[in-house]
């Protein structure tokens, strides 16, 4: 690790970070600063263990604003699926009992089991990310300090003063002082012009094809795409647990970054939303790590080279995706979209104040449960399997939240009438972020197989990267489609 640090390799950031003794600082290896000595340089998993263990962060390297290990992902183990919860506010909302509970474990053995490999328990994990949402703040927006420790879920200004006295060693005020130059107008909750952010990502990103997928899918009324490839503006309505929210994101790439504006009814919903835009945008992949198992396999190694950074879209509602996969069900793409705009149209609820081309928040599992739908141009057994996944999220039966155990939830699903494998499989892909699917049944997937003289036995191979090689099979086939005939 240490020859990371000594090459400042970009690529290891957020894999680990680095402490050293003698200033009582902890980086990112990338970190410009000059090389510390070796004896006075410690090592540790997370942000939070160098934070539990004493130290404040770079103000040079930032290093609580990369991307975390790509390993919280992949991973399907009750560590991977705490961090995730983590990430998505649950112990904000509901407290270590909670984050337990939803785990299925005790609070002493999640407490345990994070201890010993992350260096720090769900409660400094969280305080980390409270910090670090505490500092955007206060150096992107002119909020008064009280809006926002509430705002990144500091239990009280006391706490909240502490804490950022402790990672960063500046008061709140002095932090605000020591902001790059760029505040938005969001003076207060109810501000139109939006909260900015800038969302990390681990380079290469090939923004152009997400936001051609985003942009194919987009269903009017809860998305718009603005704009000239490559200069395009994506902006979505979202449900939150406080309130909707509309997110606001810039194809134009920054220095490591998309532009994000999120404004929100409630600040409180301020961590779950940026949480949520990651997962659409897949913003937490690592292209090197991909790129290095996929380049490997002889069929894959052109498509690789040909996208770089290619992503696997996640979805910012996992509901609604799971919603929308039964509408596409052996239907085009714009055929699917169609009837979820009609979907949105019928059943959607009100903004309260429509926002340009946004109107509606997709509808609730509880709102379509017993819904007639008869608004829908469709089989009256897909309305059927449309009302029956719905009513199973609003029981609780499926449970699509960001630590939901894949495999089990993929069995729940199979087992709901109506859902086959690609259904199944696909909500997986993109509502449990799940980067290791391939739908071996889809029939664009095998074109693009055939196109690309990819052998199915040899997926094995691919793992446990095998939605971004579907990736690559979709878009091969999708390219010849393109492509006029001689």
């Amino acid at each position: 690790m240490y020859e990371a640090v000594r090459s400042r390799d970009a690529r290891f950031d957020g894999e680990f970070f680095f402490a050293v003794s003698t200033t009582g600082i902890y980086c990112r290896p990338s970190c410009p600063a000059t090389t510390p000595k070796r004896q006075n340089v410690s090592f540790f998993p997370t942000a939070a263990a160098a934070q539990h263990s004493g130290f404040r962060a770079c103000r040079r390297c930032r290093p609580d604003a990369v991307p975390g290990s790509v390993a919280w992902n992949t991973r399907a183990d009750v560590v991977g699926r705490a961090v995730r919860l983590i990430g998505d506010g649950i112990v904000d909302r509901e407290g270590v009992a909670g984050l337990a509970a939803r785990l299925g474990y005790s609070a002493r053995q999640v407490q345990r089991q994070l201890n010993a490999e992350l260096g720090a328990g769900p409660i400094a994990l969280a305080r980390a990310q409270r910090a670090h949402t505490a500092r955007v703040l206060l150096q992107t927006t002119s909020l008064q300090a009280t809006e926002i420790a509430f705002a990144a879920g500091f239990a009280s200004v006391r706490q909240f003063n502490d804490t950022i006295r402790e990672i960063y060693a500046l008061t709140p005020s002095e932090l605000r002082a020591a902001r790059p130059g760029r505040t938005s107008r969001y003076g207060s909750t109810g501000s139109a012009a939006g909260i900015p952010l800038r969302l990390a990502y681990r380079g290469p990103y090939d923004a152009a094809e997400v936001f051609d997928h985003l942009a194919a899918r987009a269903l009017d009324g809860i998305e718009e795409m603005t704009g000239s490839r490559g200069r395009r503006t994506y902006r979505r309505t979202l449900g939150l647990p406080h309130g909707p929210g509309i997110a606001e994101v810039s194809e134009k790439l920054g220095g490591g970054w998309l532009e994000c504006h999120l404004n929100l009814g409630d600040l409180r919903d301020l961590t779950t939303a940026t949480q949520r835009i990651r997962r659409l945008f897949d913003l937490d992949a690592d292209p090197y790590a991909v790129t290095e198992r996929l380049g490997a396999d002889p069929a894959l190694a052109p498509l690789v080279r040909v996208r770089r950074g290619l992503r696997a879209p996640g979805a910012a509602d996992p509901h609604e995706l799971a919603i929308r996969a039964v509408l596409g069900q052996q239907v085009s793409v714009s055929a699917g979209r169609k009837l979820g705009k009609a979907l949105v149209t019928a059943y959607g609820r009100l903004l309260p104040t429509p926002n340009s081309g946004l109107t509606h928040v997709f509808p609730g599992a509880d709102d379509l449960a017993e819904a007639p739908l008869t608004e829908l141009g469709m089989p009256d057994s897909r309305r059927r399997t449309v009302r029956t996944i719905a009513a199973a999220l609003a029981h609780g039966t499926v449970c699509l939240d960001a630590g939901a155990d894949r495999d089990e939830t993929e069995k729940k699903l199979l087992g709901l009438r109506g859902i086959g494998p690609w259904t199944a499989g696909y909500i997986r892909m993109r509502a449990l972020g799940d980067p290791d699917v391939l739908l071996t049944g889809d029939v664009a997937v095998q074109a693009g197989m055939r196109l690309a003289g990819a052998d199915p036995v040899d997926a094995e191979r691919w793992r446990p990267w095998r939605t971004y090689a579907m990736h690559h099979f979709w878009n091969t086939a999708a390219d010849r489609r393109r492509t006029p005939a001689a």
